[in-house]
């Protein structure tokens, strides 16, 4: 019985000892971590904490102050890493360090580096979409202003950029769509002037392919969010080549209105007092004959017009 109960001890003791030992490599890899993290190694740092993590969750109670430690450490950790890829504007490994900065605060129940984490990321996927465009790389850019998007829909800035990235790549109805976002979320006067020029290109691009029908329905949009004497002379030119004169008339007299001093004015008028001419109105055709008869160019015609007219 004797040589029984000095056998349980004997292996109660060598427990106890392989749990003091199984401490002891815990907190020397815990002090490791240290070491390097104090060094500026925080990768090797955080690896010693996982491991030190492991071995000292082994130990139960005797390791759970040790625990408790580490648990505060390494969410704050994984985080930092993120934080320096970010500066080194890595910013697909800082997205992916951010995943696993939030998976294991969460785990461990780190709150606050969760929110700060969650924050973040939004942060850097703008970051990256932004360095992107800067780059004129509008295809990677465009991707990666969705992704902003798509984590936070009102992030006016992502959708106005997206808009010019889209413009940039040719896809007009894509841009405005963008565009109308930004502008429904804090960014009407940017994201206005912005799809002015958008429908201004669209009405270009129309007027190339003779579709005329569409210069005019474009140049109208394009004035509905920033007027421009540009949309008003295609649409004035379009309204022609349909012999819609009364719109010509009026898409004229507007750019007239808005570029007063424009290289073509007096020629514009010329036509403006031509179209009413035609219309048979002739108080206004007389107006703006008129109005270009000391022109050097035009002045010798409207003057013949207006001896015609006062016949």
């Amino acid at each position: 019985m004797k040589k029984i109960v000095l056998t349980l001890i004997a292996v109660a003791l060598s427990a106890s000892f392989a749990f003091a030992q199984d401490l002891a490599q815990a907190t020397e890899t815990y002090n490791n971590g240290a070491n390097s993290l104090s060094a500026g190694d925080k990768n090797a740092a955080l690896e010693y904490f996982q491991k030190a993590l492991t071995l000292a969750t082994a130990c139960g109670e005797d390791g759970a102050e040790l625990v408790g430690n580490i648990k505060n450490v390494i969410p704050n950790l994984t985080l930092s890493i993120a934080k320096d890829f970010v500066k080194e504007s890595k910013f697909d490994e800082a997205v992916a360090q951010i995943e696993k900065a939030v998976a294991v605060a969460k785990e461990f129940g780190a709150d606050e580096i969760v929110a700060e984490a969650e924050t973040l990321g939004p942060q850097v996927l703008m970051s990256k979409a932004s360095s992107l465009f800067s780059a004129k790389d509008f295809a990677n850019a465009a991707e990666a202003f969705k992704a902003v998007l798509a984590s936070d829909p009102t992030n006016a800035a992502a959708a106005l950029r997206l808009g010019q990235a889209l413009n940039s790549l040719g896809d007009k109805d894509g841009a405005i769509a963008a565009l109308e976002q930004a502008a429904a979320n804090g960014q009407e006067a940017n994201a206005n002037k912005l799809l002015s020029t958008v429908y201004l290109q669209k009405a270009q691009a129309s007027l190339k392919a003779k579709n005329f029908a569409q210069v005019i329905e474009a140049a109208e949009k394009a004035n509905e969010y920033n007027e421009s004497a540009n949309a008003y002379k295609l649409a004035a030119s379009a309204a022609s080549q349909l012999k819609d004169n009364a719109k010509a008339i009026s898409f004229y007299e507007k750019y007239v209105e808005l570029a007063p001093n424009a290289k073509d004015a007096s020629g514009v008028k010329f036509t403006i007092a031509a179209l009413y001419q035609q219309a048979g109105n002739k108080a206004k055709a007389l107006e703006f004959y008129q109005k270009v008869a000391s022109d050097a160019t035009y002045g010798a015609q409207a003057k013949q017009q207006i001896d015609a007219l006062n016949k």
